[in-house]
């Protein structure tokens, strides 16, 4: 008799979806781990100005995470127990920052454990498509006060020394010491709340999410994240330079409320600036790629 054939085994091939049930509860552990520091960097959101911005970082991370839901549905799920490697690496760093008293490090060790968590639920596909909101909860994050410390102070005598030349050039005698301008109707200080770190770390967390919305280029985020360093500098400079200008002849308006007022419109002018430096770059990308192939004429 002929022998009989053997069935070949059925192998499944339905996408294992990942298991979003999961990463719910996993996020509300980490989230429970994290409480206290999470709690008093909220603390510091709701009183340092230079903060201010960091409630809607994970308001919009969230919001971005919500956009894609129907793409991260379709994720197949290839869960890595490195994750867990990956989540106790970020304890230790949070212990570590507990031990040596340095927020900053307590802080990033929640991304890192979130990193953990998503790559441990879903896998490293589902982690590369959660990069960008994931690189956008840094900016909630304050920079280290060493660094804020160093970094201030040099915009500070930046600001300064640039406001000097300017009122200069436009008739107002002017007298500078570091960060100290004398005028001949008073002497306007450059300190820390004036050095433009706040326009900086905002502006920046705005191109990053500008780019994203009305950009499908990967290439601008990193661009526009760029181009926001000379804008918020300079326009800070513009500042100090209008508020000497405003203390010589309109000294009513110079400080107070004014002044605060002044601030906005000048980081909305840099915002304005920051968009023409988009349809630029958007510019010279389509000559760019308009170019003939050849790369020039050939002679006969």
């Amino acid at each position: 008799m002929p022998a009989k054939a053997i069935p070949e085994p059925i192998v499944s091939t339905k996408r294992v979806s990942v298991d979003w049930n999961l990463v719910a509860l996993l996020l509300v552990l980490l989230l429970a781990c994290y409480a206290t520091v999470l709690y008093h960097l909220g603390l510091q959101w709701a009183t340092d100005e230079d903060m201010g911005h960091g409630f809607f970082v994970p308001a919009v991370a969230g919001y971005i995470v919500w956009r894609r839901r129907d793409e991260l549905r379709a994720i197949e799920a290839e869960p890595s127990y490195w994750g867990v490697a990956v989540i106790l690496l970020g304890g230790l760093q949070m212990l570590v920052g507990a031990l040596a008293a340095e927020l900053f490090i307590q802080r990033t060790a929640f991304l890192v454990s979130l990193a953990g968590v998503l790559l441990l639920a879903g896998g490293r596909k589902l982690v590369r498509h959660l990069a960008f909101p994931l690189f956008l909860l840094l900016f909630m994050i304050p920079i280290p006060a060493i660094i804020y410390s160093q970094l201030t102070l040099r915009l500070q005598l930046f600001a300064s020394s640039v406001a000097e030349t300017l009122l200069g050039l436009i008739g107002i005698p002017v007298l500078r010491d570091g960060n100290v301008l004398q005028l001949p109707s008073e002497t306007l200080s450059v300190v820390e709340a004036c050095s433009g770190i706040r326009s900086l770390l905002s502006l920046s967390f705005l191109s990053l999410v500008y780019a994203y919305f009305f950009d499908s280029k990967p290439w601008m985020r990193g661009a526009l994240l760029v181009a926001t360093v000379p804008i918020a500098i300079v326009a800070n400079a513009g500042r100090v330079t209008l508020t000497g200008v405003l203390g010589e002849y309109a000294p009513s308006v110079a400080h107070g409320v004014f002044h605060t007022l002044e601030g906005g419109v000048l980081f909305l002018v840099a915002l304005l600036i920051l968009t023409l430096v988009h349809q630029l770059l958007n510019r010279i990308h389509r000559a760019w790629r308009a170019r003939p192939a050849g790369g020039g004429s050939v002679g006969a």
